[in-house]
């Protein structure tokens, strides 16, 4: 049986394609390589949101009109901080997102105030965890260098934020995946936009989903320097552990994703950062798994470079799920939209194991 639902069909789109045997995902018509190098944040929103977002049309949207609602909803994301960071006091970044996402009320908020509120909230988050005031947006910068403002107090490095926004576009969106499948679930009940993105957070927190880049550092810190890789190697194979970084639930090649965020990772070469490490920590994996699975590929997947990407902007591992979902709540709010369009609730079947009423037949499917 199934159980996961790999290959079944469950939503029409025309967001995005996941060409797990090619290698190839495709966001309304562009291959993620050539979308990452040309789009930013507010191009790639523009993008998604064609033709679905109320007011839009199917012409080509205006990336800079949405780059200017977006800065002008970030300061509208602002306004709710003296509410949020009182009563989520002692709580972890992720569980205070959840908590402030959840405190927007639907007849007052759209798809921009909840893009605009993950970095609004994550930065004032993680300062308040701090100690320290939380910062004001500033509506002229771009999604990426205004969250390393507000996050840090002082002028974002251009680098690094173009680093950042590049992250953002890459995963914002990815067919129907975990997070983005809830998402859809919620809307074609019509809960309403934000019950549908608190509900995709949820998700996005799992460790299987939004919380793998993590532990790629972590394997990282075990590892320490050059010479301890192939004496990892040993016993991460001996006790059958998983390599974090590598191998994909759809893709049979490699993600390409994660050469997007290869080249974001050399632009940012030379830092104090672990990029040569990790580099070196990629060819010796790829090289036993080639040896120990001849037959099967597995290759660097979109975590292993996201770890890496995420940690030379300067943002601490603690955010990196939250970092996830600044980008991917493009996806989950155009993916809310078409849903609504179609005007039917998701209901899948279920095969009941369970035993019979003494006496009684059951169908082999219960709706």
């Amino acid at each position: 049986m199934n159980t996961g639902l790999d290959g079944i069909v469950a939503a029409v789109t025309n967001l995005s394609q996941v060409d797990g045997e090619a290698g190839r995902l495709i966001i309304r018509g562009h291959d993620i390589e050539a979308l990452a190098a040309r789009f930013d944040f507010a191009d790639t929103a523009a993008l998604l949101w064609q033709g679905l977002a109320p007011g839009s049309t199917d012409r080509p949207a205006d990336g800079a009109a949405i780059r200017r609602d977006l800065g002008l909803a970030r300061q509208r994301a602002a306004d709710r901080l003296p509410y949020l960071l009182p009563a989520v006091q002692g709580l972890s970044a992720i569980e205070g997102l959840r908590a402030g996402l959840a405190m927007l009320r639907d007849d007052d908020c759209d798809h921009l105030l909840l893009c605009a509120a993950v970095p609004v909230f994550t930065a004032a988050l993680w300062r308040q965890s701090r100690g320290q005031r939380s910062i004001a947006p500033n509506p002229g910068m771009g999604q990426a260098e205004d969250f390393l403002t507000m996050l840090t107090g002082q002028a974002a490095d251009q680098t690094a934020a173009r680093a950042l926004e590049t992250y953002l576009v890459t995963v914002a969106d990815h067919g129907l995946n975990a997070s983005t499948f809830t998402a859809r679930v919620v809307a074609s009940t019509r809960a309403g936009m934000v019950s549908a993105v608190v509900a995709a957070l949820c998700a996005l927190k799992g460790p299987l989903h939004g919380g793998a880049p993590g532990p790629v550092l972590d394997m990282l810190d075990e590892i320490g320097d050059p010479a301890g890789i192939e004496p990892w190697l040993d016993r991460q194979f001996a006790a059958g552990e998983r390599l974090m970084g590598f191998g994909h639930r759809v893709y049979r090649t490699r993600d390409p994703r994660a050469d997007v965020l290869k080249g974001v990772v050399a632009s940012l070469r030379g830092g104090p950062n672990r990029i040569a490490l990790a580099e070196s920590v990629e060819r010796a994996v790829l090289n036993r798994l080639a040896e120990r699975y001849p037959d099967r590929r597995l290759d660097t997947n979109v975590e292993f470079y996201t770890a890496l990407a995420l940690e030379a902007a300067g943002l601490p591992r603690q955010l990196f799920t939250l970092a996830f979902a600044m980008g991917r709540v493009l996806g989950w709010t155009a993916h809310v939209f078409e849903q609504e369009q179609t005007g039917r609730i998701i209901r899948p079947a279920s095969r009941y194991t369970g035993p019979a009423p003494e006496g009684r037949l059951l169908a082999a499917v219960a709706g």
